[in-house]
């Protein structure tokens, strides 16, 4: 989904943190319980290397939501589209770039605006109404691959 911004994939990293795993599996089995249908979802989520790194050890950390901006909610941002993630992987010196592929529990989903810190009540995430999903809960998702590129 990104054809001509990228010169070449370098490799993808299968991310492995059984801890984040486990709670993302609890936080599945909840989602499938309440709403009686699986909700999750595989999308884009660009970054920074340094980001990535503290995101593999520590989740997605909506506290940093407004870094790169908050036009459908303060939580973290994930795209259908990797075109649209990509301009949030911001490039190391040699032109090297970073996005994850996550796995997500959209859960019911509600158009999001600036002014929303947390998702109203009996909703898990706010969208663009198209391509973004903002997740508000740090183990709402889960980052299964990480693909370096330029």
């Amino acid at each position: 989904t990104m054809s001509g911004a990228y010169r070449r994939i370098i490799r993808i990293e299968h991310i492995r943190n059984d801890r984040w795993h486990k709670q993302y599996v609890i936080h599945q089995e909840d989602f499938q319980k309440r709403l009686g249908m699986n909700t999750e979802k595989f999308l884009y989520h660009g970054c920074s290397a340094v980001a990535a790194d503290s995101i593999i050890k520590d989740y997605f950390n909506r506290s940093l939501s407004e870094e790169n901006g908050t036009k459908y909610g303060c939580g973290v941002y994930f795209s259908y589209s990797a075109s649209n993630s990509h301009v949030y992987s911001i490039p190391k010196n040699h032109g090297e770039r970073c996005m994850f592929y996550a796995r997500v529990l959209v859960g019911k989903s509600i158009l999001g605006n600036a002014n929303m810190k947390v998702c109203p009540s009996d909703y898990h995430t706010t969208t663009d109404g198209e391509d973004i999903y903002v997740t508000y809960h740090d183990t709402q998702a889960y980052a299964q691959y990480l693909i370096h590129y330029e």
